[in-house]
């Protein structure tokens, strides 16, 4: 079985007897050795310090006053924030414990930075073992923003941080321009071409083709099932849809913010406007394998899920609201 997404840090977590990820020594060092936390030549003694303390023993304990010392602003700021995310890490058994606290805690005002790392190394604990390219490239919707491309009829989605700021149109390699010079090109993954994201699954440079009734629709709905059954530990089926007309929003889920706003009004009973309906870009049914786990007012009926773009073009799904949002009965006790 080949790896991927190895720059996560995966191989320097422990898994307890659950199969939830456990924090290590190795996996904090990690976080320290990253060059924003490297002092340069003219930080302060304290700051040095710190750095040298923290290399040493990852666990220590670093009160307030220890980073209030530091005499850069900046560096101040970037230890309070990476420290919080270890503290947080730390106080729970596992990361997906500390995911899950951090989604519920009303005074968590850590950086979507830390979140999204969260996510992308608990993703790739859910997927381990997974043989299916498809399945991990549309997982990657949940930890890195996605803008899409144009091109025809088709739903393309490209890496944000890959094609944007480079070109507004960027060249996908199966999409020739010919005489058309740009800074980003993309290959879409397709049967063809599929062994090679393994070997480039770091690099986030394969366009998803998520046309309705398409593969990428399908493997995007493994990923959110597989989600839901790793960190809620309960089993559902999640089905795209290729014909939203007749759907009766009993409950939905909003994948995103923009998805979330157009559920509401839809909720509400109006209607989308033209450019507002253009913008909703999939539209997924779940229903719980289990009855019994819903909600009493949900009375069998399914939870849809929609997801959405920007007005600008950009995809910014948040995971968090796929099990937040649900409609489970005793979150407690699950």
């Amino acid at each position: 079985m080949s790896d991927f997404w190895i720059a996560c840090g995966h191989h320097l977590l422990d898994r307890d007897e659950s199969g939830g990820l456990r924090v290590t020594d190795e996996f904090l060092k990690a976080y320290f050795a990253r060059p924003e936390l490297m002092p340069p030549r003219d930080a302060c003694p304290v700051e040095r310090g710190l750095h040298r303390d923290m290399l040493a023993d990852p666990r220590r304990a670093v009160g307030a006053d220890d980073v209030t010392a530091i005499a850069d602003e900046d560096a101040r700021e970037n230890w309070r924030f990476v420290l919080g995310f270890r503290d947080l890490m730390l106080r729970h058994s596992t990361l997906e414990a500390a995911y899950l606290a951090a989604l519920r805690s009303r005074s968590n005002d850590l950086p979507p930075l830390f979140i999204n790392q969260l996510v992308h190394v608990i993703l790739r604990n859910v997927l381990d073992g997974s043989n299916d390219p498809f399945v991990l490239r549309a997982a990657e919707l949940f930890f890195r923003p996605q803008r899409i491309l144009p091109h025809e009829q088709a739903l393309l989605l490209g890496d944000e941080e890959v094609v944007g700021g480079r070109s507004p149109t960027p060249v996908l390699s199966l999409i020739s321009m010919l005489g058309t010079k740009v800074d980003a090109q993309l290959d879409v993954l397709s049967e063809d071409n599929a062994e090679s994201y393994w070997d480039r699954s770091d690099r986030f440079d394969m366009a998803l083709d998520l046309t309705a009734g398409g593969r990428g629709s399908r493997a995007l709905a493994q990923a959110m099932t597989r989600w839901v059954s790793h960190l809620l530990g309960i089993d559902v089926v999640i089905e795209p849809l290729t014909e939203p007309r007749e759907v009766k929003l009993t409950w939905y889920i909003g994948l995103d913010a923009d998805a979330t706003r157009m559920g509401d009004r839809l909720w509400h009973g109006e209607e989308l406007d033209e450019p507002s309906a253009g913008r909703v870009l999939s539209l997924f049914r779940l229903t719980f394998a289990d009855s019994r786990l819903a909600m009493e007012s949900l009375q069998g009926e399914p939870v849809y899920l929609i997801l959405a773009m920007t007005a600008d073009h950009k995809l910014r799904m948040k995971p968090q609201n796929l099990l937040a949002g649900l409609p489970i009965r005793r979150v407690e006790a699950i």
